[in-house]
């Protein structure tokens, strides 16, 4: 009677299971969720290295071996950062190990892929520091380096990718899309400042892509557009 039980209720998990993996969004589900200062900005179910855009930004930790492989980081088939590496070939693996990328919080790499990699036309790496002292008001400062960047290279759209639960940090999702948001539209504004002032000339930029699990889409999607009311107006 036991191994009865046991036999149910096995089955009933790997029954819920498969319930909730089928109500995810698949892969390629996107929206745009809002819009402010000319710039629309959409949630899309997306790993780093399979999104097309001029630019695309991904996060990292500072190196510790095997932290993107081994657990608690995601699984392979739904790890971005994971992905993302491999399509470079361990470059990202071994630019951290190597010391020649520390990820040290706010260091910046910009790359340009090799043909045949990945989609982006070129990458951006920020580093997020130790990954055992992270707070998510570090995105909002990620946000701000991102947009700045995409203004500087001139870029009218780009895409970003916290990747820190590909890390295995369990991180409050709504708060990190929120401060990436934030901070983006903070330091595009001060932008736009400095051009009414004519100190200031840049490309504006039109489209901001927040990639997202499927698990994390939806609540990343309203946090967004709750990030996006301080902007519109």
């Amino acid at each position: 009677m036991f191994k009865t039980s046991l036999t149910s209720l096995l089955l009933f998990v790997v029954f819920a299971v498969n319930a909730q993996v089928k109500d995810l969004p698949a892969v390629g589900t996107s929206a745009v969720v809002g819009k402010a200062n000319g710039i629309a900005v959409e949630v899309k179910v997306q790993g780093p290295s399979a999104q097309e855009t001029p630019l695309q930004i991904a996060c990292v930790f500072e190196y510790t071996e095997g932290d993107i492989t081994n657990p608690p980081a995601l699984p392979a088939p739904l790890n971005g950062m994971l992905h993302l590496d491999e399509a470079l070939h361990g470059m990202i693996t071994d630019l951290r190990k190597s010391g020649k990328f520390t990820g040290h919080a706010f260091e910046t790499l910009l790359i340009t892929p090799p043909p045949g990699t990945i989609k982006a036309k070129q990458l951006l790496l920020i580093g997020l520091g130790n990954r055992n002292s992270f707070n998510a008001e570090v995105m909002y400062t990620v946000g701000a380096i991102g947009m700045r960047e995409a203004l500087r290279l001139g870029v009218s759209a780009y895409s970003h990718a916290s990747d820190i639960k590909d890390a295995g940090i369990d991180s409050p999702t709504a708060e990190v899309a929120e401060n990436v948001i934030k901070g983006a539209f903070d330091a595009y504004n001060t932008q736009l400042q400095l051009k009414e002032k004519k100190m200031s000339v840049f490309k504006p930029v039109l489209k901001l892509t927040l990639l997202s699990g499927p698990a994390f889409y939806a609540p990343s999607s309203e946090a967004v557009k709750h990030a996006l009311t301080a902007y519109q107006q």
